[in-house]
């Protein structure tokens, strides 16, 4: 897989006529909050109501006819936990909208699927949930959960739902993944998924766990082992996906700000296994 680096990727929309949201709607809340953390409106549905953080997002639109009939990127909304003295770990906003709407374009760019140009936010208690066969939860160690969205998550997930997480580092973001997803899946443990597992081979063959550092570090970091771990149905199906000690929606989000980035870490790393992992969650 070849993708446009982001100068004439950004070109290309415009000679198109798709266009770009321009990088000066950047924050159009003004209020940024710890581990790259911003304030949205309770009231905000979709990625599109976020000023960009980036570059600028791409703009796209999909034939009359198919209506619902498309994947659509929905973004878990949480509280967060209670932190440990001194932790800046992130929230729910992490890397929104860039991530969201540039992995949305990419999945249309790239695949047949079409992918709804909008992407969502919904909280797990939501009634509309189960409309989203796919859910992303960022910072996912600094995810807080009432009883209500524990139960919500458990009924979605055995229900055919499937949530794919990434931005959590070291053990304290790991102990607390763990028991979240132990009240949510009482009967469920993490396992590591193999490199041999068919996922990395959905669309782009993937040889090695790779890590996608944060753009402002732009190495990998030392003493960090990659980790993917997964929870399976009884019948085999995955459920879940924790992308650990990776900042792979980092990899969605800043695309276009540093050419270097983009190409070892964005069109390496972060786009063919997002990819491959939901072409594979929809499929299976």
């Amino acid at each position: 897989m070849r993708l446009r680096p982001p100068r004439r990727f950004a070109l290309t929309l415009l000679a198109c006529g798709l266009g770009l949201i321009g990088a000066a709607a950047v924050l159009a809340q003004g209020r940024f909050f710890g581990g790259g953390q911003i304030y949205v409106p309770p009231g905000a549905r979709t990625a599109r109501e976020i000023g960009s953080r980036s570059t600028g997002t791409p703009e796209w639109e999909n034939p009359a006819g198919f209506g619902t009939d498309v994947l659509t990127f929905a973004r878990l909304r949480y509280d967060s936990a209670p932190r440990p003295q001194g932790s800046r770990r992130g929230g729910w906003t992490t890397d929104l909208p860039d991530a969201d709407l540039n992995l949305s374009y990419r999945l249309q760019q790239l695949t047949a699927l079409r992918v709804d140009p909008n992407a969502r936010l919904v909280r797990a208690t939501d009634p509309d949930l189960g409309h989203y066969p796919f859910l992303f939860a960022a910072a996912p160690g600094a995810m807080g959960l009432t009883e209500a969205e524990v139960l919500a998550l458990r009924n979605y997930l055995r229900n055919g739902g499937f949530m794919l997480t990434a931005d959590s580092w070291g053990d304290d973001d790991w102990v607390l993944i763990e028991r979240t997803f132990r009240a949510i899946l009482p009967e469920h443990r993490f396992v590591e998924l193999p490199i041999e597992h068919p996922l990395y081979r959905m669309v782009i063959t993937i040889r090695e766990k790779a890590q996608v550092p944060n753009i402002r570090m732009g190495i990998k970091i030392p003493g960090t082992q990659i980790q993917h771990r997964v929870i399976f149905d009884e019948k085999g199906r995955i459920m879940v996906v924790v992308l650990h000690n990776s900042d792979d929606s980092d990899g969605w989000e800043r695309e276009g700000e540093n050419h270097e980035y983009f190409e070892k870490y964005a069109e390496k790393i972060a786009y063919p296994l997002a990819i491959n992992i939901l072409l594979y969650a929809m499929t299976h």
